[in-house]
């Protein structure tokens, strides 16, 4: 199951990456777009993140812990990471949040 740490970790690699705190949330933007929202200290983590249409509708399909977004809405899947979805998945996810949001 991936960590808040390991998730904080792999951000790092990001050069045009900003953050910030707010209720509870580390959000992570790229230029103007959020990408990224991180709840903080929270087990097991809860993400929301940008994601494509269908692959988010696919994941929904799934994975019973990924749900549409509330602070993203139909932009963003919102993941509980209960173990359904493995570390790398979880990764990938968040480079494809940060790709996306360059478009």
């Amino acid at each position: 199951m991936v960590s808040e740490e390991a998730v904080l970790e792999y951000l790092k690699r990001f050069d045009d990456v900003a953050s910030r705190v707010e209720k509870g949330w580390q959000i992570f933007e790229r230029g103007e777009k959020i990408f990224l929202c991180v709840e903080q200290g929270k087990t097991p983590l809860r993400l929301e993140l940008r994601c494509d249409r269908k692959l988010g509708k696919t994941l929904q399909e799934r994975y019973e812990s990924v749900m549409e977004s509330r602070a993203l809405g139909r932009n963003g899947i919102e993941i509980i990471c209960s173990g359904q979805l493995s570390e790398e998945d979880i990764i990938d996810l968040i480079r494809h949040a940060y790709e996306v949001s360059a478009e």
